[in-house]
C-alpha cells in the first residue's frame, strides 16, 4: 500500500494560503475530506490509508489542510477559526477546482465543519460522512480549555489533564504550530442545534468508536436527522477509529449505495 504523501497544491481564500491535494481517479465521483483538530490531510487521510482506499474504489479524492494546520496558513487570531469560516475554505476549494457537488467526509472537528458546510451549501453536498463526532455535535464534547492550556504549556511534562496530555502529545507528534492550535480550539467548537441537524437531509453516515469518550452517541445524532444512520466502530477510541477497516468498509458501501440512488 502506497501511503506516501501526494504532491500538494495551494490556493488563497480570505487572505490565507490553503494547501490541498487532488488525487485518485480524475473522472470519478469527487469526495472532499476534512481532517480533525491538530491533524492534517496527510495524518487523517493518507497515512491511515483513506486516499488509497477511496482512490482504488474509483473516487476523485480531494483533501486540504485546515487553516492553522499542516501546510496551510496558521493565524494566531481566534476570530478566524469559527467552523463557518473553515467550511468557507472547503467550499472555496470546490469552487477553485470547478466541482459543483461532492461527497463530503469529515473526522472530529472536520465532521463539525462538514455539517456547517452542508447547512450553508446544501446544493453542493451529495452525501456526508461524520467520523469521530456524534451527539457531541449538538451537546458539546466537554471542557476543552485545559487542552488550550496544554498546547501552550512549556512542555508535556507539566501537563496533568488527561485529555490535554493526549492532544499535546499528538500536536508534538505532528509537529504542529501549537499557538495556532490553541487559537483554533478556542473558537472552532461552535455547536449546532437539534433543529440545525434536522435540516440536513442528504444521506449521512455517522461512525464513532465504541471506546471514544469524546464524540458522544452516533445514534442520538442520527435520530435528529431525516436521512442518517449510525455506525459503531468496535473497540476503537477517538484517535484510532479514523483508519479502522470496519469504518472503511462501511463508508465504501455507503458511498456505493448513495451513488446508485
Amino acid at each position: 500500500m502506497d501511503l506516501n504523501p501526494p504532491p500538494f497544491s495551494h490556493f488563497t481564500h480570505e487572505g490565507l494560503d490553503i494547501a490541498f491535494f487532488d488525487e485518485g481517479d480524475p473522472s470519478g465521483p469527487p469526495i472532499l475530506l476534512i481532517h480533525g483538530f491538530a491533524s492534517s490531510a496527510n495524518v487523517n487521510w493518507v497515512f491511515p490509508g483513506w486516499l488509497k482506499t477511496l482512490g482504488d474504489a474509483g473516487y476523485r479524492v480531494i483533501a486540504f489542510d485546515n487553516r492553522g494546520h499542516g501546510k496551510s496558513s496558521k493565524p494566531y487570531d481566534p476570530a478566524v477559526y469559527h467552523p463557518q469560516q473553515m467550511a468557507g475554505d472547503a467550499i472555496a476549494l470546490l469552487g477553485h477546482l470547478g466541482i459543483a457537488e461532492a461527497h463530503v467526509m469529515g473526522y472530529s472537528m472536520g465532521a463539525r465543519i462538514s455539517a456547517f458546510l452542508a447547512l450553508a451549501h446544501p446544493d453542493r453536498v451529495r452525501s456526508l460522512v461524520f467520523g469521530g463526532l456524534g451527539i457531541g455535535m449538538v451537546t458539546g464534547v466537554g471542557d476543552w480549555d485545559p487542552i488550550a492550556d496544554a498546547l501552550v504549556a512549556s512542555s508535556l511534562d507539566v501537563v496533568t489533564h488527561a485529555r490535554g496530555r493526549m492532544f499535546r502529545a499528538f500536536a508534538d507528534q505532528t509537529k504542529s504550530d501549537r499557538q495556532a492550535l490553541a487559537a483554533c480550539i478556542s473558537t472552532s467548537r461552535d455547536l449546532l442545534t437539534a433543529e440545525d441537524m434536522g435540516r440536513i437531509d442528504v444521506p449521512t453516515l455517522i461512525g464513532v468508536g465504541t471506546k471514544d469518550d469524546i464524540a458522544g452517541s452516533p445514534q442520538e445524532l442520527a435520530d435528529l436527522m431525516p436521512n442518517a444512520r449510525a455506525l459503531d466502530i468496535p473497540g476503537r477510541d477517538h484517535m484510532l477509529a479514523v483508519g479502522d477497516r470496519v469504518f472503511k468498509k462501511a463508508v465504501l458501501e455507503f458511498l456505493e449505495e448513495v451513488g446508485r440512488a
